[in-house]
């Protein structure tokens, strides 16, 4: 399925706000060389969510910021590691915006405590499952809040490698309601992605009925 950009994109998930040590960045964040070259830390975050309709269907994800990067003469976010639960939203975001997408399998599920459990697997094998609190009152979030925000990724087919032959700057932008919330029974296989158990969040937020379009990327200079 051939969807091109602009995408829209409607769900809940959600996001934690920490500042990753350099250290363990470069030795758990799965930086690809241009990444590597170009990390310049700051404050990173970890997204996991339920879209529930997009252009390519409903789907999941959980993808990995570390923090900024010197890209083409641009400082902006990046991704270095990311999962989704469909074959189309794997190939279209490589081919739309050089995001290096991978399949997995999500389970989402209340608890009796009205905890909500997520478990992500690879290939049938478990990797990371979390159980997430939410509490305080509601408020609203947006993109708007960051005029700055964007991402930089490097050109890639469903099957290379990224290079930054090719670079692909990208402004998404979104907006909901949000609630604070509390992770807790983290458990999680640093093989496929980084061990946050150890990591001290800055802020957890549980986001709720939000809307993000991601337009046509621009290519820029590495």
């Amino acid at each position: 399925m051939n969807a091109p950009p602009p995408w829209t994109l409607t769900g809940h998930g959600l996001i934690l706000v920490a500042h990753f040590p350099e250290a363990f960045v470069r030795r758990h964040g799965f930086l690809r060389p241009y990444q590597q070259v170009a990390y310049r830390g700051w404050l990173g975050t970890v997204m996991l969510v339920n879209y529930q309709t997009s252009n390519v269907g409903p789907y999941a994800e959980l993808l990995f910021i570390p923090g900024l990067f010197r890209l083409g003469h641009t400082t902006s976010f990046s991704i270095t590691k990311i999962y989704v639960s469909t074959e189309e939203s794997v190939v279209n975001g490589r081919l739309n915006w050089g995001i290096p997408k991978e399949r997995a399998d999500f389970a989402f599920s209340e608890q009796a405590n009205g905890h909500q459990q997520i478990s992500v697997s690879h290939k049938g094998q478990p990797f990371l499952s979390v159980q997430a609190k939410t509490w305080g009152p509601r408020f609203r979030i947006s993109t708007a809040f960051m005029p700055g925000f964007r991402v930089v990724q490097a050109s890639l087919t469903r099957a290379s490698e990224p290079t930054t032959s090719g670079l692909l700057l990208t402004k998404p932008r979104a907006s909901g309601s949000a609630r604070l919330a509390t992770l807790t029974d983290v458990t999680i296989d640093s093989t496929f992605f980084p061990d946050l158990s150890a990591i001290k969040p800055i802020l957890t937020l549980s986001v709720e009925n939000f809307r993000m379009q991601f337009p046509h990327p621009r290519q820029i200079q590495a």
